[in-house]
This record gives C-alpha cells, structure tokens and sequence, in this order.
C-alpha cells in the first residue's frame, strides 16, 4: 500500500533523533528546514550533528536510548542499524500514539521521508513509498531544473492577492488565471489545468 501525501506543521512539536551518525546527521539536516525542536539522544555523534547541536541549539542527550525517551514527542526518528531498537522504539510509539520512522525499515514506520525541493513557500515532495529512493532523488533534481529561480516573488504576489481580495469566486479566478498563465509561460503551450 501507498503512503499518503501529508504536510505536517511542525510548530511547537516534537521531534526526537535516536542515532547521531550520517543517516542521522541527513535525517537532521531535512528536519532543520521545517523546525529547531529537535533532540538527539546518542552515546556518539558524527561531527557533522555536533555541528547541527551548535548551531541551532540544538537537544543533545548522551546516552543510548531509554524506555520512556520518546514521551512527549510527536515524532520519533530511529537512525541506528539496531534491529531490535528500531521494533521496541516503534511498538513503543505505537502504544504512545507517536508517529515513529525507522530509517531504511519500512516495517517500523508510520511515514517515510519523501524526496523534496523547498523554495520558500513552495515545497514538492516525491515519493516511491519506499521502492526506489534513487528515483525519487532524480526525479527531484529533473524537477528542480525546471523551476524558474524567481518563483518565491510570483508565489508572495499571489499570497498577497489572497490575503486581500475576500474568499469568493472572484479570488478563485484570479488566482486561478494566474497561476494557469504563470506555468503556461514556463513550459510555452496550453496545459489545460
């Protein structure tokens, strides 16, 4: 089965790392562009996350992991290659009702990390649901070659025209003729959208 497509807000929640090697360190780094709220419980951590620990103070617990850590999180990121850990922290998160990735074991996961291009307000992700994540990744950088480079200037112009007009059908066309011109410009023919 798929996984279904979501954008969470991350404001004022959560969010733990067990692990502080590379896996963890790339998981850190996806999470950074979404929130600071992050802990890393750890006994070792790559230099890459100290760095991330520095410069966005950053959580660092220095210990393995514990029964009990993940109290009060509303996301738990299993980045370690133990087995064992990642099933007891995901039955764990599932008694807890908190959403729990186990990196590279689509077993103990509730949500996989999507392949993703973020340009201010616009954010795409891409997802096999776990069967190829190097396609996901070319894809991603396909995409992103498309993207004109000023595409956060027209994107606030429509924010601001939404922010403005009232909710109606008036709003709905202009926006709606905007952004149909807009990519209709990029790719030079009619899409019919």
């Amino acid at each position: 089965m798929s996984y279904f497509p979501a954008f969470l807000n991350l404001n004022n929640k959560k969010i733990l790392v067990i692990g502080g090697g590379k896996i963890a360190g790339d998981k850190i780094s996806h999470l950074l562009d979404f929130t600071k709220n992050i802990t890393i419980i750890s006994p070792k951590i790559e230099k890459r996350v100290e760095e991330f620990i520095k410069k966005y103070s950053l959580t660092y617990i220095n210990r393995e992991y514990k029964e009990g850590d993940i109290k009060d999180h509303f996301i738990v990121i299993v980045a370690a290659d133990n087995l064992a850990l990642q099933e007891k922290v995901f039955k764990e998160c599932q008694n807890r009702k908190i959403l729990c990735n186990s990196v590279d074991n689509v077993k103990y996961c509730d949500f996989i990390f999507p392949s993703y291009i973020k340009n201010d307000d616009l954010i795409i992700a891409i997802s096999t649901s776990g069967a190829s994540p190097s396609f996901a990744k070319y894809l991603r950088r396909a995409i992103k070659k498309i993207i004109p480079k000023n595409i956060n200037i027209f994107l606030s112009e429509l924010k601001n025209i939404r922010q403005k007009l009232p909710k109606g059908k008036e709003r709905q066309d202009i926006l709606d003729k905007k952004a149909k011109e807009y990519i209709e410009k990029i790719f030079k023919k009619d899409l019919y959208v």
